[in-house]
């Protein structure tokens, strides 16, 4: 497809139903050149089409395509520090209340899982197990590997009933602002191969 037209549009918003009843999401129509114009701009998340897609039918639309690392550093850059400051900004919304501050924590690790395995593929290093993960963080970043295990235990859903996450919250902040400093000074010297 080398350009959409509000006839493709019309064609797919027939369609919404019955894929939503199929419990298919609304698709994302993109032309190769919008997505080449974009690489620049979403490299996390094309990145990631890039890597793990499947071509179905007819020619790789990805061919010839990648991300460029300086990208992909100012993305990992811009989602280290927006989690930094919403989880400031969450934790003096909690208002110190035992509770919100055990929800942010739980809520939050996720995303702290995520912008690390992000940081992970801008070093080009092995991320795909959570045992993987914090040696990474552990040795790359020098984060505390238990505070690092006791998030990534959070993401994955394990509970980790013998976490108490709000004795955690502090080392949490550290890690942080340690990941803050580590994007501001990140280079390709120690890093694995390139990424996608």
């Amino acid at each position: 497809m080398s350009s959409i037209q509000l006839d493709d549009l019309n064609a797919c918003a027939a369609r919404t139903s019955a894929w939503h009843r199929a419990g298919a999401a609304t698709p994302l129509l993109l032309t190769r050149a919008d997505f080449a114009r974009s690489l620049d701009v979403f490299p996390i998340e094309y990145g990631e089409i890039i890597e793990h897609h499947e071509v179905v039918f007819g020619r790789d639309p990805f061919d010839g395509l990648s991300i460029r690392i300086d990208d992909l550093r100012r993305a990992c850059e811009v989602q280290v520090k927006s989690h930094l400051l919403h989880l400031r900004e969450d934790y003096i919304e909690s208002g110190g209340r035992r509770s919100e501050i055990e929800s942010l924590v739980r809520d939050s690790a996720a995303g702290f899982a995520a912008v690390l395995r992000h940081l992970a593929r801008l070093d080009g290093a092995a991320a795909g197990t959570s045992t993987e993960l914090v040696r990474y963080a552990a040795r790359r970043i020098q984060l505390d590997a238990h505070v690092v295990g006791d998030l990534v235990a959070l993401s994955d859903g394990e509970g980790v009933p013998t976490v108490d996450a709000v004795k955690l919250f502090p080392a949490y902040l550290a890690a942080m602002a340690r990941m803050t400093e580590f994007v501001d000074r990140w280079s390709k010297e120690g890093a694995g191969p390139n990424p996608v």
